[in-house]
């Protein structure tokens, strides 16, 4: 029941995307040595400092990683899709924003519920709350952006879902979005199983060899994958600290009004990184002068439609249910940042 163990299994445990993080990174610091070389020094201090002061966090958030992974949690997301419709939105709604999936790992998964016939409403409920936070990524959003934007994050991952959830089920009670699957796309693949399949869920998995091993091989990729990224990403902060002028960070996304939420909205979509790395980069921002709405939008978007995730999206179902879930995305991510701010400050 892991985002991370999802993400690893879809596109992180690849040679290519790992070596694709290093290459960056080194890039990036053969870069700084070799154009400003009193900054390279610096940018590694900042880099070690902030991981080591994210390090609890990051483990905590690994345990309770390959804990679900071991135990067998993750088969719990087919209880979230049986009854009535409109409990179905609620229940999906709520599941989703404590579910494991990313914005990427969750398409397997979506598939086979729309192939199964279930209703799209609860699917989309699910699929837009499910990327925008997990429990891994709730206990790191309180160790970087603290433990408010993380409840407000939680908050409004069900608020998103339910509001695409019910507008959905209004369309289709008129007749909209029916037969929502692009032709030819098939029941899931591996990711269907966790639907298919109502196995039990082992709690006490210290009690078996296998699940122990289990959870051991699960903590150490999770460990490899957040580690890079989060170092990845406390390096691009110590950039913007150095590089971007306080006050240039402060008139484009800072302020007052809806202009600078806006923007941190559609610029979200883009320029995610993913939901681990984006944190830090958050939190320097926010140190220089962005709005907490605006990061809170920026946070939203990204992470229901970054650009691969919206690729997938567009692979998988027709025209009409791509611009809608585009559409929710947006529009709900853009009033959750005028909401936050209302609320942060």
């Amino acid at each position: 029941m892991s985002a991370l163990t999802s993400q690893l299994r879809r596109i992180g445990t690849s040679a290519r995307q790992t070596d694709r993080v290093l290459l960056a990174a080194c890039i990036i610091l053969a870069a700084i040595f070799i154009f400003d070389a009193p900054q390279f020094v610096p940018s590694l201090q900042f880099t070690a400092e902030s991981f080591v002061s994210t390090a609890p966090f990051l483990v905590l958030s690994i345990g309770i990683a390959a804990y679900a992974t071991a135990t067998g949690a993750d088969n719990l997301i087919s209880r979230a899709f049986a009854g009535r419709p409109v409990r179905m939105v609620f229940t999906a709604a709520a599941f989703g924003a404590l579910s494991p999936f990313c914005s990427c790992g969750v398409i397997p998964l979506i598939a086979a519920l729309l192939a199964m016939g279930v209703p799209l409403a609860p699917v989309m409920a699910f699929w837009l709350a499910s990327p925008v936070i997990d429990p891994a990524m709730f206990v790191l959003t309180i160790g970087t952006l603290g433990a408010d934007f993380a409840v407000i994050k939680m908050i409004s991952a069900i608020a998103l879902g339910l509001m695409g959830g019910f507008v959905t089920m209004w369309l289709g009670a008129r007749g909209f979005l029916s037969d929502p699957l692009r032709d030819g796309v098939g029941n899931g693949g591996c990711g269907g199983a966790k639907v298919r399949s109502h196995k039990e869920v082992f709690w006490k998995f210290w009690q078996d060899g296998e699940r122990i091993k289990k959870f051991r091989s699960s903590a150490i990729a999770n460990m490899i994958f957040l580690g890079k990224w989060l170092a990845f990403a406390f390096l691009l902060e110590s950039i913007m600290v150095a590089y971007v002028p306080a006050e240039s960070v402060s008139g484009l996304l800072g302020g007052d009004g809806i202009g600078p939420i806006a923007i941190a909205t559609l610029v979200g979509v883009p320029a995610y990184l993913n939901g681990y790395a984006a944190l830090p980069i958050m939190e320097g921002l926010i140190a220089q002068g962005m709005q907490s709405g605006a990061a809170m939008a920026f946070l939203v978007a990204g992470g229901v439609s970054s650009i691969p995730a919206a690729i997938a999206v567009f692979a998988l179902v027709k025209k009409p249910v791509f611009a809608l879930y585009l559409v929710y995305a947006l529009v709900g991510s853009f009033a959750i940042g005028v909401i936050s701010q209302a609320w942060l400050g």
